[in-house]
């Protein structure tokens, strides 16, 4: 039996089955599996996730019980859950992604949505079931009084659902994304609004990156639930139960990923990629193609800057890897598609045979991302909406004079923004200027900011935000 445990949708890793059957396991994707697959493989901690794509599912049935570790695979502690496919597609695609993730990130086209209909509550029963099979198999694979870390919007109910299988658990939710006011959270039906909130209720601690998102989700209990919010204490007294609230930002750990950085296929991809761009000076974005993100956003202000500056033409060049995310989701399908005639039209416009003004790569690559890392000038992260965003604080970390312009919305903000080029996330223009701000930026302040950045980025690295949370449940 395990005495600490994570739970999570997405794995530290993933398995793939080639044309011979044969199985190859890779590392998982994702800020919330490159912030925490290390720290949990080195302390022991059972990491229980679900099986996401065919290769995953045949792991699982080869294993014992779902332990995907006890089958020779090098993954630390893991087991797997093989949720039934259209149990899961409705849970992750329809309610997870589709609901949770529009009303935190604020993405609703609110003149045509959200509607909720018969088809939704069908919906929502399967969120329920693939909530349950999370609290089953953390009930059956804790031990007494163990400590208990669910993980995301994906498993709201969990935490409750597993405190009425095992009152005798230490339970934390931990929120990875921003949170919505309740004016915003209350477009859910009211029955749904309750019980996501009820859900993280049933922890003993409810964490999030910062403290604007944590006030949020106070605002929601109180308005919503008629919870007794204590602000400064910061908890939320709810039916006799009182869960505590914290604020746990995470950050990166800069030995580790510099290690990474440095391997061959890193130093591989960089010989490549100067091959590509000669000694021009580089944007980098490293994104997945998803909503928040606002890449279309951040290509058009880089066509702005280039109109604006003809005298860096041949001069600069975009790397933007935009990685496909949620492409069961026509919304994002369409996204990608406009992320891709952005940046054909910036060709069109500015390329000529001797520069290509803007490289877009769709194709995930980690090793090449940490490669872009380590060459960047400038660092673009503009998204509309994030919970903390760790690309933010990974490129100070890995390149010795990387400028950031950073979204006042991104969760990083509130320990990044001093130190970065801060830019509202709608204003093209803006964002264009601080591009141009960020080349032309003398050398020694581009060194001091980017100093204060590293220090910030690296201050609280996963075994910290671990420990704390532990600390917390203690």
């Amino acid at each position: 039996m395990n005495s600490v445990l994570l739970a999570s949708n997405r794995g530290p890793v993933s398995f793939t089955v080639s044309d011979d059957g044969e199985l190859t396991m890779k590392r998982g994707g994702g800020g919330l599996v490159s912030g925490l697959s290390g720290v949990a493989k080195n302390d022991g901690v059972l990491w229980v996730c679900a099986a996401l794509s065919d290769g995953d599912r045949s792991a699982v049935r080869l294993a014992d019980g779902g332990r995907v570790d006890q089958s020779g695979y090098d993954t630390g502690p893991l087991r797997m859950l093989d949720i039934p496919p259209a149990t899961f597609h409705r849970a992750y695609n329809a309610v997870a992604n589709s609901t949770l993730w529009f009303v935190n990130h604020l993405l609703y086209d609110i003149p045509n949505s959200p509607n909720f209909g018969t088809r939704f509550q069908r919906e929502w029963e399967s969120y329920r079931d693939y909530n349950g099979a999370f609290a089953l198999a953390l009930a059956e694979e804790a031990g007494h009084g163990a400590r208990v870390m669910v993980q995301d919007y994906h498993l709201t109910l969990t935490p409750a659902m597993l405190r009425a299988e095992r009152p005798d658990l230490r339970i934390a939710h931990f929120s990875h994304t921003p949170w919505a006011p309740p004016e915003y959270f209350s477009l859910l039906p009211d029955e749904v609004a309750g019980e996501v909130l009820e859900g993280i209720l049933g922890a003993d601690h409810a964490g999030f990156l910062t403290d604007r998102w944590a006030q949020a989700f106070m605002d929601c209990c109180e308005r919503l639930l008629g919870a007794e919010a204590d602000r400064v204490g910061r908890s939320v007294t709810y039916e006799g139960r009182t869960t505590r609230i914290g604020v746990h930002s995470l950050g990166v750990d800069g030995t580790a990923l510099w290690a990474r950085a440095c391997e061959p296929d890193v130093e591989s991809h960089m010989t490549a990629l100067r091959e590509q761009v000669g000694d021009r000076k580089l944007i980098v974005r490293i994104d997945r193609t998803e909503l928040s993100k606002n890449i279309v956003r951040g290509l058009v202000a880089y066509s702005e800057f280039l109109a604006a500056h003809p005298e860096w033409h041949g001069r600069v060049v975009h790397l933007a890897f935009a990685y496909p995310s949620r492409h069961d989701l026509p919304e994002y399908r369409e996204y990608t598609a406009s992320v891709q005639r952005c940046a054909q039209e910036i060709e069109s416009e500015y390329a000529n045979e001797d520069w290509d003004p803007v490289i877009l790569n769709v194709n995930d690559d980690y090793p090449r991302s940490l490669a872009a890392y380590r060459m960047a000038d400038v660092l673009l992260v503009n998204p509309i909406r994030d919970g903390m965003n760790l690309v933010a604080k990974e490129g100070p970390v890995l390149s010795e004079r990387c400028a950031l312009v950073l979204s006042r919305e991104a969760g990083a903000a509130a320990e990044l923004g001093q130190h970065a080029l801060m830019v509202n996330p709608y204003d093209i223009s803006g964002t264009a200027t601080a591009l141009h701000d960020a080349l032309v930026m003398p050398e020694d302040e581009r060194r001091m900011r980017r100093d204060k950045l590293h220090a910030a980025a690296t201050a609280l690295p996963p075994q910290k935000w671990l420990a704390a949370q532990l600390e917390a449940l203690a």
